[in-house]
């Protein structure tokens, strides 16, 4: 429930970061984004005791979050949203192959048909990639960065308390991404984009990612990548709300990747929870 609640919260901020970004450039917008979020989640964090090894766990986790969010806006001048969005969510495909290589964590039979099932919805849902160009090639750096976080997150996220690895990792993306800020567009932004970054901020970024890195904990890296592609669906639906339309392909995608989600949380259920009381797996 929690993955659920974080994919939610994900797919509400592209109308909001969509209008935000003709306001504010990107790169700016999103310095101040993770820089709110950390400032949000630092409370918390401080009430925690230290822990040895966290500053590592979460530059590299950070260093593969960045990359993403880098990836896709620069792609994201050369291709469209919909494709974009399709390219994104392939990651959902590599994760599992990146747990089976460095984490030794081989999915269910039922994650796999699953991952399957919700893939060939997504590719509906988007209305598919006919090419694959430079802003496509780009995305896709996108797509293996952020299944390296899921894989990442599922090593160093059961050794670390939540807040602060979520408040350190968002700390250091935004922290990189202040000087470049300063050198494209500086931070003037109009008051709704300020907005929308505190939104983004509180939502996505601090409220989001927190519960799916703790959430991640007990479900594992394949079953958090296959929950997350609820994220399109809810961008969609409220992309719908304010105007946009999903068509009957769109339509039919939405519900084959909710069907596969279910597929493999029902007839997987077993599997995942014998997996559940496996050791923590090992990058070492």
């Amino acid at each position: 429930m929690a993955i659920v609640v974080a994919a939610v919260l994900f797919g509400s901020t592209f109308v909001v970061v969509k209008d935000a970004i003709a306001a504010a450039e990107p790169v700016p917008f999103l310095s101040a984004r993770f820089l709110i979020a950390a400032l949000v989640l630092l409370p918390m964090a401080r009430r925690r005791p230290p822990e040895a090894g966290l500053f590592r766990a979460a530059f590299w986790c950070a260093l593969a979050l960045l990359a993403g969010y880098v990836f896709q806006t620069v792609g994201l001048q050369y291709t469209t949203g919909s494709v974009s969005a399709f390219v994104t969510y392939l990651f959902v495909a590599i994760v599992p192959v990146m747990s089976a290589i460095f984490l030794r964590h081989f999915p269910s039979t039922a994650t796999v048909a699953g991952l399957i099932v919700a893939t060939i919805g997504l590719v509906l849902l988007s209305g598919g990639a006919n090419s694959f160009g430079k802003g496509e090639w780009l995305t896709l750096g996108c797509a293996f960065s952020f299944a390296a976080h899921v894989v990442l997150l599922a090593h160093y996220s059961p050794r670390h308390d939540t807040w602060k690895l979520t408040c350190a990792q968002l700390a250091i993306v935004g922290g990189l991404l202040l000087v470049p800020s300063l050198f494209t567009g500086g931070f003037a932004f109009p008051a709704k984009a300020w907005a929308a970054a505190a939104y983004t901020a509180v939502a996505a970024s601090a409220g989001a990612l927190g519960l799916q890195i703790w959430g991640q904990r007990l479900v594992g890296p394949s079953r958090t990548s296959l929950l997350l592609m609820l994220e399109p669906v809810s961008a969609a639906v409220l992309g719908y709300l304010v105007g946009d339309r999903l068509g009957v392909g769109g339509v039919v995608g939405a519900l084959l990747i909710l069907g596969g989600i279910a597929l493999a949380e029902v007839f997987g259920g077993r599997a995942n929870a014998q997996r559940a009381d496996d050791p923590v797996p090992s990058l070492d």
